[in-house]
């Protein structure tokens, strides 16, 4: 039986599992991140989704500190494992250019690691999750961040401070100029988000003084407003887990899978 090495992307709102041999990564799963789960109750669904595989390495990057010791207990208790946290004292091969290192999200890393890998050292990377994030990276080193709400977060914004405003699916309405009122609130929620994706690249761009940097656009989002930008962008919903990958390898490098 072959073995795999599992990455692990624990954020607010979704947690994304990729299964890796040497070379690809040839699976991804998704659950929804519970921060009060207990380390048996998240047993109970990632029993299920790992079932007969033969999982040798794990490495992990989190941006919900309260799972790091359910997942760890989790896998030292199930596998015998103790996943490496992607953190201080882990080779990344990337340079951070902040304030305080120590507030640079590991998402934020391991998607730059994973960028500079599969695409250039030199780049933008849009990153829709709980959070939309916009990360220049200069030649290997995270220069300069964005954070701005994601389109799951203005939505329930929205809806939760508007009373008389409906719950609505997040998707593409049939057209732009809704007439009627869950047609309207997707519509502004959707392109809004779009349009604003489109002009903070514009800008990036335009302060660096590059209008040939490539833009990498990933995340749980990103498939549903890909179509939508006037900008051109790589999608990549595997970024992350590419970079974790990435930063296994660097920090074992003759640990053969």
């Amino acid at each position: 039986m072959r073995r795999l090495l599992l990455l692990i992307d624990i954020g607010n709102t979704t947690i994304t599992i990729g299964l890796s041999n040497q070379k690809k990564i040839e699976k991804m799963f998704r659950l929804n991140t519970e921060k009060s789960k207990s380390s048996d109750e998240y047993a109970v669904t990632l029993n299920i989704m790992l079932k007969d595989l033969n999982i040798n390495h794990i490495i992990i990057s989190s941006v919900v500190p309260e799972l790091n010791d359910v997942f760890r207990e989790y896998f030292v208790n199930w596998y015998d494992l103790t996943p490496l946290f992607l953190g201080q004292g882990v080779k990344t091969g990337i340079r951070i250019n902040s304030d305080n290192p120590k507030e640079v999200g590991s998402d934020l890393i391991a998607n730059a690691i994973g960028a500079s890998v599969a695409y250039a050292p030199t780049c933008i990377i849009v990153d829709l999750g709980t959070a939309t994030t916009f990360t220049y990276v200069d030649n290997l080193m995270l220069k300069g961040v964005i954070i701005t709400a994601g389109i799951t977060t203005q939505k329930n914004a929205l809806i939760s401070k508007t009373s008389l405003l409906p719950q609505v699916e997040l998707e593409i309405p049939s057209k732009l100029l809704g007439t009627n009122t869950v047609d309207c609130i997707k519509s502004g929620i959707v392109y809004g988000h779009a349009s604003m994706i489109d002009g903070m690249i514009r800008r990036i761009k335009k302060q660096l003084g590059n209008d040939l940097l490539p833009v990498i656009l990933t995340g749980g989002h990103a498939k549903l407003l890909s179509s939508l930008l006037e900008e051109v962008v790589i999608f990549d919903e595997r970024l992350l887990l590419k970079g974790l990958q990435e930063v296994y390898h660097r920090n074992f490098p003759s640990e053969n899978l």
